[in-house]
């Protein structure tokens, strides 16, 4: 559900762009004809649902929201529970994605396991900004 919802996301995003002609080389390389056909198969499903128009809303913006993005997937849930062709044509449509990975703004993307460990009171992260272990020097001693 949740890879269905970035899917969609990621067109909204990616059209906004195109539209306000700010597109860049790897957005449109993350846009290709897959994730098309997952927008297209949940905007038939969703029609004129208010968790869609949001979302297209905010994608104008450059980012969907975590409210939508779970407003979203509750009503494709929703409607995947009443439709069993739905859910087929949505499975077909992520397997033509398969393997593709898309991030756009400041995400990170992952095609594959990510194991991230952190021992001996290390820090350990996918991205990771200033980090300070143990006691944070005191203002004004030497060390700070």
């Amino acid at each position: 559900m949740e890879i269905a919802v970035g899917y969609v996301c990621a067109w909204l995003v990616g059209k906004a762009r195109r539209v306000g002609g700010r597109v860049d080389a790897e957005v449109d390389r993350g846009l290709d004809a897959g994730v098309e056909r997952v927008h297209q198969v949940v905007s038939r499903a969703l029609g004129g649902d208010s968790a869609l128009e949001r979302a297209a809303e905010e994608a104008e913006g450059g980012e969907v929201s975590v409210r939508t993005r779970r407003r979203l997937a509750d009503a494709l849930e929703e409607a995947l529970e009443h439709d069993g062709e739905l859910a087929a044509a949505l499975r077909e449509a992520l397997g033509g994605v398969a393997g593709a990975v898309v991030a756009h703004g400041d995400g990170v993307a992952v095609g594959g396991d990510v194991d991230v460990r952190a021992e001996g009171g290390s820090v350990a992260a996918v991205r990771v900004g200033d980090v300070t272990i143990g006691n944070p020097p005191v203002p004004g001693s030497p060390q700070g």
